[in-house]
């Protein structure tokens, strides 16, 4: 049986949609999560301050943790969800331009993929060279 995602999950919404719902909300701290446009089955949390919204690449490993993805030659942590994800980063100085504190939250149910269904998505998977993304600083 599928499990409910967290309100913050936005699912295959645009980058621009992202930024329009961030803009809308307009408080240092704003955040949701989305699928990413360039890599099939990875998503991006996205955080507004100063009116700049900062996109990270979430990436699901093959044991099904979540992790953010981060510079070269840093540590990657593993969350086992990603409520664990979130309740990590709405912590300060973790790494973000501004840690997390205020969930724009979807309108819809949105379901987990299934097993099958992910499997399929890192088949498809696209590059994943985009610069439109940032790496967390160390903490």
């Amino acid at each position: 049986m599928a499990e409910a995602l967290p309100l913050c999950y936005h699912g295959a919404i645009s980058r621009k949609a992202c930024e329009d719902l961030l803009g809308k909300k307009n408080k240092d701290g704003a955040y949701l999560i989305r699928d990413s446009e360039t890599i099939q089955g990875a998503m991006c949390l996205c955080v507004y301050k100063n009116k700049v919204v900062y996109t990270y690449r979430l990436l699901r490993t093959h044991s099904g943790e979540y992790t953010l993805m981060v510079a070269e030659g840093l540590k990657e942590t593993p969350f086992k969800n990603l409520d664990d994800l979130v309740r990590h980063f709405k912590q300060k100085n973790q790494g973000l331009a501004m840690h997390l504190r205020h969930c724009v939250r979807r309108k819809t149910a949105i379901l987990k993929k299934t097993q099958k269904q992910a499997e399929a998505d890192k088949l498809g998977s696209a590059s994943d060279s985009c610069d439109d993304y940032v790496e967390p600083l160390p903490y």
